[in-house]
Formats: structure tokens, C-alpha cells, sequence
């Protein structure tokens, strides 16, 4: 995970130590109001989502850093990318903030997200072939709630 931390803290620098994307992780579909530990969301911990505003900018920037770290894995166990250009060019014309710097693993969930185009229409391909690209973005959220669930697990004691 080092090698992600240091992508994620590297698009940080990219934008100027603001924040990417949004200010916060928040996507509007909270499971911590249900009893989750990790939100089925935005993958933040329960605890983060209830302390974010009095968060420091550096403590929101490692919680970023995490995200991003595991949205980025997880969408490479999915994906290939086999045409970053197009990727980032698509990833424009949808209107993508910030398209031309993130790392493309996370341009490349956010597009789908975003309007889930044919795979090679955004330069991607799926390990897995014959995977619509719906599939594909749900697969990758998937994958990134069981790395945070994983990551959860193995920060903090959780009684079963």
C-alpha cells in the first residue's frame, strides 16, 4: 500500500494540497445510520463520517489518501487500463473535475459512475470479458467496501 499512499499523496500535491473531487467523501447513501462501521458510501469509518468537520486538513487528507488507495486497487482488480489519452479525454467531455490529474484508475471508476459507457469507449478493459461496464462500476464498489471493511478490520478490535 505504500506505493498507493505516495500516488494519492502525489495527486494531493497535483492539486495544489486541496482537496479532490469534493469536500468530502460523502455520497449521499450512508449505512452508518443503519449500525455499519464502514459506510456502504462512501467506505469512510463510522467514526470518521461523525468527527469529519472537526477533522484537521491533514487527518481529511490521510482519510483521503486511504480512499483513494483502495478505490485504486480495487479497480485494478477489475480493470485494465489499455488507453489512458482516451480515458482522460472522455473523462473531460463528462465533465469530470479534475480529469486530467487523478490517477486514472480513479478517473476510470468515476466515468462509469459517471455515464457507464462501453468499456472500450473509455479505454478500459475488463479482466473478465463480456462484463458490461454497470457490472463493472458494481463490481468495483464491491471490491473497494470489502478492502475498507478488510482495512477496518484490521485497524480497530471489532467483536463478532
Amino acid at each position: 500500500m505504500p506505493d498507493d499512499a505516495a500516488a494519492a499523496e502525489g495527486f494531493m500535491r497535483s492539486l495544489g494540497r486541496r482537496r479532490p473531487m469534493r469536500r468530502t467523501p460523502c455520497v449521499g447513501v450512508c449505512s452508518t445510520t443503519y449500525g455499519d462501521l464502514v459506510c456502504r458510501g462512501c467506505k469512510r469509518f463510522a467514526h470518521e463520517i461523525v468527527g469529519w468537520n472537526g477533522y484537521l486538513e491533514e487527518q481529511r487528507e490521510l482519510v483521503w489518501a486511504r480512499l483513494n488507495g483502495l478505490l485504486a486497487d480495487s479497480v485494478r482488480t477489475v480493470l485494465v487500463i489499455v488507453d489512458e489519452d482516451r480515458l482522460r479525454r472522455v473523462g473531460s467531455e463528462l465533465k469530470i473535475t479534475d480529469a486530467n490529474v487523478m490517477p486514472a484508475e480513479i478517473l476510470a471508476f468515476q466515468a462509469l459512475r459517471v455515464r457507464p459507457l462501453p468499456l472500450d469507449e473509455l479505454g478500459l478493459q475488463a479482466h473478465q470479458s463480456g462484463v458490461p461496464s454497470r457490472d463493472v462500476a458494481r463490481q468495483i464498489d464491491t471490491e473497494f467496501y470489502a478492502r475498507s471493511r478488510a482495512h477496518y478490520e484490521a485497524s480497530f478490535k471489532t467483536l463478532t
